[in-house]
């Protein structure tokens, strides 16, 4: 089973409930998954948190620091992203539409490029949204993917800050 992690997973984690200074042990818990190959991350996920929302932003050091772990070692399928847009949002998107949805799409379809591949992101599911504003978990939907919150991957793959014990 592989996990592959929304941008909301790691900022949200970051900037609540697990800082990187404050929670280190998540954060080596999450290195050494990504080393096993239980999470991932697409180089478009990765390069969205890259940039950071402040000067003094850990985050993007940190995944620097581990970009050979965390970065899925295969590049995105070019139909798959089309489809997830055409099917998943919709088939005539305007330019400011296709930028308010952002790297999504590469997400979902590197999970439709293997099996057994599950998405873990902090949106939640609102079917009534449209176009642009349609929800990971929604899109995932529409491929027969299943998607989760990132406690779902904490409790599966065994988070707790004795892990390594």
């Amino acid at each position: 089973m592989l996990f592959l992690i929304d941008a909301s997973v790691l900022i949200t984690a970051n900037n609540t409930y697990y800082p990187i200074e404050r929670v280190p042990e998540f954060w080596e818990w999450l290195a050494h998954q990504a080393g096993e190959g239980h999470v991932k991350l697409p180089l478009e996920i990765f390069e969205e948190v890259l940039p950071g929302r402040k000067n003094d932003d850990p985050l993007p050091g940190w995944m620097k620091d581990h970009q050979d772990a965390l970065v899925i070692d295969e590049s995105a399928d070019p139909m798959l992203v089309q489809r997830v847009v055409n099917e998943g949002y919709a088939p005539d998107l305007t330019d400011d539409e296709l930028e308010a949805i952002g790297r999504d799409p590469f997400l979902i379809a590197c999970a439709m490029a293997g099996p057994d591949r599950h998405v873990i992101t902090t949106e939640v599911s609102s079917p009534k949204k449209q176009r642009k504003n349609r929800r990971i978990p929604d899109v995932c939907t529409t491929f027969g993917i299943l998607s989760y919150d990132p406690f779902h991957l904490n409790r599966t793959l065994g988070f707790s800050t004795g892990w390594r014990k």
